[in-house]
C-alpha cells in the first residue's frame, strides 16, 4: 500500500511542487481541464479529497473520500466493513494553490473496508454549500461511469501538495497484497511514481475534471503478493509483478451505493460494495499505521 506517513513528518519537503506529464492516447484528443488542488485534503498521514456524488444536494453533509488503510483506528482486515462509526477528525481543506483554506471536521466514517476496493468516506458536520460560502472551494465530483483504458489522469495530493500526471495504463483483474484483494484495479503507466503519504489521493480525468478512482498502492521490490508489493491475478489465476507499477481503485461504484441526503445505502440497485458481516476473501493481513498505500 502506499504507505501512511505518521508524526511530524514536514510536508513542506515537495511543497508546491507539480510534476507534469506528457501522457498520450485517445483521451489526450480532449481539450484538457485544469486540475489543480482545489477540493483536496490532507490528513495527518495521508491524502484526500472532498467529494460529492451525482446525486448529492448543496444543503447535504458534506463527504471526505480517502483510503480504507488510512483510517484513523487502523486498516480494516480483510473481510471488514465499517459503517456509521462516529469519528471527529479534522481535515485540511486546500485552494487552487495548496494554500489551506479552512479545516474541515468529520461527525462520522460513513463507510470504510479494504476489501474488493481501498475506501474510506467520512460525513462532514458541514454542508457542501456552507463549504464555498465560508471558503470559496467546491466539491470535486465523482464520476459514475467505470474509467477507460489510454485517458489522461492526474494524481493530486494534498499531503505532499503535489500532482503527478500519466495515464491509465490498463486494469487488473484482482489485485492482492498481503490478505487484501481488490478488484477491477487501475493500472497507471509509469510517469505515476507516487510515494508513501499519496494514499487516498483522488485520480482526475483530465478531459471531465471529474475523479475516477484513489491512489492507494505499488509494487516497491519486486515480492509478489506481500505487503507494499502487490500482485497482479487474472481471470485464470495467473500472477504477475510488475515493480515500479504503481495502482489506484475505480471509484464510480460509489456512486451507486449513495442515495438522497447523501446517505450511504447499501441496498440501492447496481450498489456492489461489500456490505457489513460479508464473506469477501482474504485473511492474515497485518494491522499498522506504518504500511504505505
Amino acid at each position: 500500500m502506499r504507505r501512511p506517513l505518521v508524526g511530524a513528518l514536514t510536508t513542506l519537503l515537495f511543497a508546491g511542487a507539480t510534476v507534469v506529464g506528457t501522457g498520450t492516447g485517445a483521451a489526450q484528443a480532449a481539450a484538457p481541464r485544469t486540475v489543480d488542488f482545489a477540493g483536496t485534503v490532507a490528513l495527518s498521514n495521508c491524502s484526500g479529497s472532498l467529494i460529492r456524488m451525482p446525486s448529492s444536494g448543496d444543503n447535504d453533509p458534506a463527504l471526505v473520500m480517502t483510503n480504507g488503510h488510512c483510517l484513523e483506528t487502523g486498516m480494516p482486515d480483510p473481510g471488514t466493513v465499517i459503517t456509521d462509526q462516529s469519528s471527529s477528525r479534522t481535515f485540511s481543506l486546500l485552494n487552487s494553490s495548496a494554500g489551506k483554506a479552512g479545516t474541515l471536521q468529520a461527525t462520522k466514517v460513513a463507510y470504510s473496508t479494504m476489501t474488493d476496493t481501498d475506501v474510506t468516506l467520512y460525513e462532514l458536520n458541514t454542508t457542501y454549500a456552507q463549504i464555498k460560502q465560508r471558503y470559496g472551494i467546491d466539491a470535486l465530483s465523482l464520476s459514475p461511469d467505470h474509467p477507460v483504458a489510454g485517458t489522461a489522469i492526474k494524481v493530486v495530493s494534498g499531503f505532499w501538495k503535489k500532482i503527478y500526471s500519466c495515464n491509465v495504463d490498463g486494469f487488473v483483474h484482482e489485485l492482492h497484497e498481503a490478505g487484501y484483494v481488490w478488484k477491477d484495479s487501475l493500472r497507471y503507466t509509469s510517469t505515476c511514481d507516487v510515494i508513501g503519504g499519496t494514499s487516498g489521493s483522488p485520480v482526475v480525468d483530465v478531459s471531465t475534471g471529474k475523479v475516477v478512482a484513489i491512489n492507494n498502492t505499488g509494487n516497491e521490490n519486486g515480492e509478489q503478493c506481500t505487503m507494499n508489493n502487490p500482485c497482479e491475478v487474472d481471470e485464470n489465476g495467473n500472477v504477475t509483478v510488475h515493480q515500479g507499477t504503481n495502482y489506484a481503485e475505480e471509484t464510480y461504484g460509489i456512486a451507486k451505493c449513495f442515495g438522497t441526503g447523501n446517505k450511504l445505502d447499501l441496498g440501492l440497485p447496481g450498489c456492489t460494495l461489500p456490505q457489513p458481516g460479508g464473506t469477501d476473501e482474504g485473511d492474515g493481513a497485518v494491522r499498522s499505521a506504518g504500511h504505505r498505500a
